[in-house]
């Protein structure tokens, strides 16, 4: 059985333009994953990105467009100037961390919740009670936002030093148990044909 880990943030626009697509194509090829949440400005500063706010305007304003077009082609809602954004996104992460390893939840659903609250539902994804909406939305127990502060903590830096180790440098990340490495909503596709043999 193929494994893939999942690295994202949750504060990216790309990751929630994803939507389902990716737990779609894993649950094709019966793919387990691991989802690693991770901060996306550091990975950004370790790897050689530039932060959005640091762009030139030329990439700035190409990124709202491509942001639109791909919210359009997949039918989904988007703001491309939410109230609260960015925000502190490792809240959230821990969350997603705790409910990983409490298990009995859909984490697919839990990431989409989350960065839909920050991109499609004007929500701070940095408040306890967003969180807890997210997890019980996601069939969650909501008290997992309350617990794991540590272990979330420590997972979430190494999720970090794992990413930058393994190639990654932006979000959402795909790596493979074979080290194919897809970067992007885009790549979701390529993902697909890779699994199934074809690329």
């Amino acid at each position: 059985m193929p494994h893939i880990d999942y690295f994202f943030a949750t504060i990216s626009p790309f990751t929630y333009l994803a939507g389902g697509r990716f737990e779609a194509v894993t649950a094709k090829h019966g793919a387990s994953v691991t989802y690693k949440p991770l901060d996306i400005m550091q990975l950004f500063a370790r790897t050689g990105g530039t932060p959005p706010k640091d762009r030139h305007p030329n990439r700035a304003a190409y990124r709202l467009q491509e942001l639109a077009r791909i919210a359009k082609k997949h039918d989904m809602p988007i703001n491309l100037q939410p109230a609260f954004w960015p925000t502190n996104g490792a809240p959230a992460a821990y969350a997603i961390i705790a409910a990983q390893n409490a298990g009995g939840g859909d984490l697919g659903k839990l990431v989409q919740e989350i960065t839909s609250s920050v991109w499609a539902r004007e929500k701070n994804i940095a408040e306890d009670d967003v969180i807890r909406d997210c997890l019980s939305a996601a069939g969650f127990d909501p008290a997992l936002a309350d617990s794991g502060m540590m272990v979330g903590a420590e997972t979430y830096a190494a999720n970090l030093e794992e990413a930058v180790n393994r190639g990654a440098f932006g979000a959402p990340f795909y790596i493979t148990d074979d080290d194919q490495r897809f970067w992007g909503q885009d790549r979701i596709d390529d993902l697909d044909l890779h699994l199934a043999g074809k690329l």
